[in-house]
């Protein structure tokens, strides 16, 4: 679940960044909005059912040398859950608002 939290923003950002031009930008902002909004429903539910007991969760391990290594990892305790709310549900009202300030917009091409 959290590396959805992670990952669905992003996913969102490489929709629009690459593909608004083939699906819209009406349908861009509603894809990116609609990801936003599930990384901030994920990390509410993170956040109400966290028990107390810091997780690792481990995307990848990056680089690997004999005895050494290092991953790339996601270290889910009380603070990150509070962010994680913070951050997700500012952005999810931030793209939510963007749909009726950009419809006043001279160079919105379909609002």
């Amino acid at each position: 679940m959290a590396t959805i939290i992670l990952f669905a923003p992003l996913i969102g950002a490489l929709i629009c960044g690459f593909g608004w031009r083939l699906i819209g930008e009406r349908a861009g902002q509603v894809i990116a909005t609609a990801l936003v909004f599930l990384a901030a429903a994920l990390s509410w539910w993170i956040f109400i059912t966290f028990d107390g007991e810091t997780q690792r969760i481990v995307l990848m391990r990056w680089i690997e040398s004999g005895t050494m290594g290092s991953e790339w990892a996601i270290r889910l305790d009380r603070l990150t859950a509070i962010m994680l709310v913070v951050v997700n549900s500012v952005s999810a009202l931030v793209h939510l608002y963007s749909f009726g300030y950009m419809a006043h917009d001279d160079n919105w091409h379909e609002g």
